[in-house]
C-alpha cells in the first residue's frame, strides 16, 4: 500500500500497478482497489483486527492448575460468574479452546500439562561447532535398566563413561554395581587416558572435559587430579542436558541398541497390571553384565558408523583427524587420581600400617625404619601405593596383607631368599679375599704368596712406572719449606785435613 499510495500522490498510478499487485498477492482487482480507498481515508495500511477473547494471565494460572484442561477452565470461570454477577462475561467453550490454540505454542500447552520436560521437547537447539579430537570430552553417569545378580542380590549397575566429541569415540567405561561415588569417575578417567585396551588407540588428554554438576564429577579429588595435567572439568548447568548432547545421545543408544535385548531389562511390555511377561527369567550375573558391556563398547568404536562421521566408524574417524595427541608417561599415572592423607608412616617387618591394617609388597624387603606417605583411589583400599616421605619418590604398589593370595605371598619370601643368597655371596667372596694363600714348596725356602706378581710382570710394571713423566705428577700448589728456626742445630760442613795431618 505505501507503494501505491506514493504512485498515487505523484499522479503515476494506473490499472496496470493495481492488477500487478492483486496477482502478486493472489487477490482481485476490486480488493486492492478497496485497500487503496482505505489507505487513502485512513492511512490505514493493514487489516483491522476485530476484538476477540485473548489468553489472560489469569486464565494461564487456570489452566496450570487444571493441568492445561480447557474445559474445566471454562467450567471454573462459568462459577466464578454465577457467584458475582460482576465478573466478565464467559466465553463459549470454542472460543476458550480457539484462544488456547492460537495464544499458546505447543511447547507452552505441554509445559502447562506435564511440566518442563514436555516444553523443552517443542524447543529447538543449535549444534556445537565441528571440532578436532581430544578437544572436548563429555562425561556422564548411566543408570542402567536391568537387573543383574551382584552376590546373590538383584541390583541395577551403573554405567560411568566418557565420549569424544569429535570423533564420537568411547575413550573409557568403568561399571559399579551401586550408585557411582568419585572412585568410578576416576577409573574411567584413568582408562581413558592410557591408551590401553580395550580403548585403544582413543585416549590421551583432552583440552577441557564437560559434565553435569554431579557431585561425583564436581569433586576436588576430580577437579584435582585433571588439574594436575591443567585440564579443566566444565560444570554445566543442572537439568541442561542438550549442554552436553554427545553423552545424552550415547545414554539412549545404548538403551535402544544393546540393554532392550538383555533379560531382566525393567522397560518391557507389560501385561495387565503391569505384570512382566516372564517375571522368573534368570539374570545375568555381574560378571557376565560387564563382559557384554565392553563388547557393545567394541561394537561401537570399531563397527559402528554414526550419521554425523560421514560413513566412518568412530576409530576409523579418530584415525584418521592428524590432531596430535598429548600422552600421559606411566611413571606420571602412579600418582593420578589418589588420595593422601598428609600423614608418615614406618615400614616395619609387617609391612606398613594403614588404616589399622598391614599392606606387603616385595619390594619392601630391607627397607624397614622407612619413612613413607601413602596414597590410593578412593573407596579402594585393596591396594595403596607408597612414596618415600622425603623424596616423594615412588616407591611401588603394596596389597592388603589379609587378603594376600598365595602368589603374592611366594612374592614376597622370593625376594627375600634372593637377598639372603646375594648377601651370602657377598660374604664368600670377602673371605677369600681376607685368606693369604701361599705357593708350594719342594725345598727349604721362605713361603712365597699366590699373590705376589712374577718377575715378567714386575718388569713390566717398572717399565711403565719409567715411562711416566715424572714432571707431570709433580703438585705445582706444593708449599716450599720456609727457613729453619734458629735454635735448631745446623750440620757442619767436613772438615779438610792438610798434609803435614796426614803425616802425624
Amino acid at each position: 500500500m505505501p507503494r501505491l499510495l506514493d504512485l498515487d500522490e505523484r499522479g503515476e498510478l494506473t490499472a496496470a500497478h493495481v492488477r500487478l499487485v492483486a496477482q502478486a498477492l493472489g487477490k482481485s482487482e476490486r480488493t486492492v482497489w478497496r485497500w487503496l480507498a482505505a489507505a487513502r481515508q485512513d492511512q490505514r495500511f493493514a487489516r483491522v483486527e476485530a476484538s476477540r477473547f485473548t489468553v489472560t494471565a489469569e486464565i494461564r494460572r487456570l489452566l496450570a492448575l487444571w493441568g492445561a484442561n480447557a474445559s474445566r477452565v471454562h467450567a471454573e470461570l462459568m462459577q466464578r460468574a454465577a457467584k458475582d454477577p460482576d465478573a466478565p462475561a464467559v466465553p463459549s467453550l470454542s472460543t476458550l479452546h480457539r484462544a488456547v490454540r492460537r495464544d499458546l505454542t505447543r511447547g507452552e500447552r505441554a509445559g502447562l500439562k506435564s511440566g518442563e520436560a514436555a516444553r523443552r521437547a517443542h524447543d529447538v537447539f543449535g549444534q556445537r561447532p565441528p571440532t578436532h579430537r581430544n578437544a572436548v570430552w563429555e562425561g556422564d553417569h548411566k543408570h542402567v535398566p536391568v537387573e543383574v545378580d551382584v552376590e546373590g542380590e538383584l541390583a541395577t549397575p551403573w554405567v560411568t563413561w566418557f565420549i569424544d566429541c569429535a570423533t564420537k569415540a568411547i575413550t573409557g567405561v568403568a561399571v559399579t554395581p551401586h550408585a557411582p561415588s568419585r572412585n568410578a569417575v576416576l577409573a574411567s578417567v584413568r582408562i581413558a587416558i592410557t591408551r590401553t585396551e580395550p580403548f585403544g588407540p582413543v585416549g590421551g588428554l583432552p583440552s577441557q572435559i564437560r559434565v553435569d554438576r554431579g557431585k561425583e564429577f564436581l569433586c576436588a579429588t576430580v577437579t584435582a587430579a585433571m588439574g594436575a595435567f591443567a585440564v579443566p572439568v566444565t560444570g554445566l548447568p543442572a537439568y541442561s542436558p542438550y549442554l552436553k548432547g554427545t553423552i545424552e545421545a550415547l545414554n539412549d543408544a545404548v538403551e535402544e541398541m544393546f540393554l532392550v535385548s538383555l533379560p531382566r531389562y525393567t522397560g518391557h511390555q507389560k501385561l495387565t497390571g503391569g505384570r512382566l511377561a516372564d517375571p522368573d527369567a534368570p539374570p545375568l550375573t555381574y560378571e557376565a553384565f560387564v563382559g557384554l558391556l565392553l563388547d557393545w563398547v567394541t561394537w561401537w568404536n570399531t563397527r559402528h558408523r554414526p550419521d554425523a562421521l560421514s560413513g566412518k566408524t568412530p576409530i576409523e574417524a579418530w584415525q584418521a583427524d592428524p590432531t596430535p595427541l598429548t600422552d600421559v608417561p606411566a611413571g606420571q599415572l602412579a600418582t593420578f587420581a589418589l588420595e593422601d592423607d598428609g600423614r608418615t608412616y614406618t615400614i616395619s617387618t609387617s609391612g606398613v600400617r594403614w588404616r589399622r591394617r598391614d599392606y606387603l609388597a616385595p619390594w619392601m624387603n630391607g627397607r624397614t625404619g622407612t619413612k613413607v606417605s601413602v596414597r590410593h583411589l578412593p573407596h579402594h583400599d585393596d591396594t595403596i601405593e607408597v612414596f618415600e616421605a622425603v623424596t616423594g619418590r615412588h616407591l611401588g604398589s603394596a596389597f592388603l596383607a589379609a587378603a594376600a593370595s598365595r602368589e603374592q605371598i611366594r612374592a614376597v619370601q622370593a625376594v627375600r631368599t634372593a637377598a639372603a643368597r646375594r648377601l651370602k655371596a657377598d660374604l664368600k667372596a670377602a673371605e677369600k679375599l681376607r685368606r693369604k694363600r701361599f705357593e708350594a714348596s719342594t725345598t727349604a725356602a721362605p713361603p712365597r704368596s699366590l699373590g705376589f706378581p712374577t718377575g715378567a710382570q714386575a718388569e713390566e710394571e717398572l717399565g711403565a712406572t719409567a715411562q711416566v713423566d715424572r714432571r707431570a705428577l709433580a703438585r705445582p700448589d706444593f708449599i716450599p719449606h720456609g727457613p729453619a728456626p734458629e735454635t735448631w742445630a745446623r750440620p757442619r760442613p767436613p772438615r779438610t785435613s792438610t798434609p803435614d795431618e796426614d803425616h802425624s
